[in-house]
């Protein structure tokens, strides 16, 4: 029996040594991953839709939000997730019978949806949710600790190759949204003859000088 369980240590003890750096890889990866979708994702869309506030029916919303007391703010937090996640069974559904595409779509739409609106109610809801004792106790645990392993990630070539991808991404997307406004621009002033407003006339006017 000794001889059972002084083998099993060993084996678990080998499995780890093996196991450990690529476990550990794994989970770096994983983290940096949630921080880039965190800095790609809640921030933007969050302030997206702190734009989008700026339309009459939002912004009263959103007073009403951030009048909400502890615990009516705390639901709140939470009904994006609860509303969005039928969605996600939905897409679970399309993934079993092999819709692949259409599943792809419905789960990160839900997931873009959700962390927007959990972003969002968050930022207004916040000084309410912190005269809550045991969450404002663990968000100033979480804060400090979220911080230290971000400063760990960030330092690791996972992110840094991560924020090269990133900057190669949104420049190609710069070079496709201009070249498309630039198409869209020059088709309008054919068929009118006027530069269109929302555009910018100056710009796209020293885009067809240039030209």
């Amino acid at each position: 029996m000794v001889i059972t369980i002084w083998t099993v240590r060993e084996l678990l003890r080998t499995a780890w040594r093996i196991s450990r750096g690529p476990l550990i890889a794994a989970l770096n990866i994983t983290a940096a991953l949630i921080i880039l979708f965190e800095e790609w994702g809640w921030r933007p869309l969050s302030e997206l839709l702190g734009r989008l506030a700026k339309f009459a029916p939002l912004a009263a919303l959103e007073r009403l939000l951030a009048r909400l007391p502890p615990y009516a703010a705390l639901v709140a937090l939470a009904l994006p997730t609860s509303l969005l996640l039928p969605l996600k069974f939905v897409a679970v559904w399309l993934l079993a019978n092999e819709h692949f595409v259409s599943a792809t779509f419905l789960f990160v739409g839900a997931k873009i949806a959700s962390t927007a609106l959990i972003a969002r109610i968050f930022i207004l809801t916040k000084p309410s949710l912190m005269r809550i004792g045991w969450f404002a106790r663990t968000y100033d645990w979480f804060v400090p600790w979220k911080d230290a392993l971000y400063a760990q990630i960030r330092a690791s070539w996972v992110w840094r190759y991560g924020r090269i991808v990133k900057g190669r991404v949104l420049s190609q997307a710069r070079k496709i949204w201009n070249d498309a406004r630039r198409r869209v621009a020059a088709l309008w002033r054919r068929w009118t003859g006027h530069d269109l407003p929302f555009l910018g006339a100056s710009q796209d006017g020293a885009d067809h000088s240039a030209k």
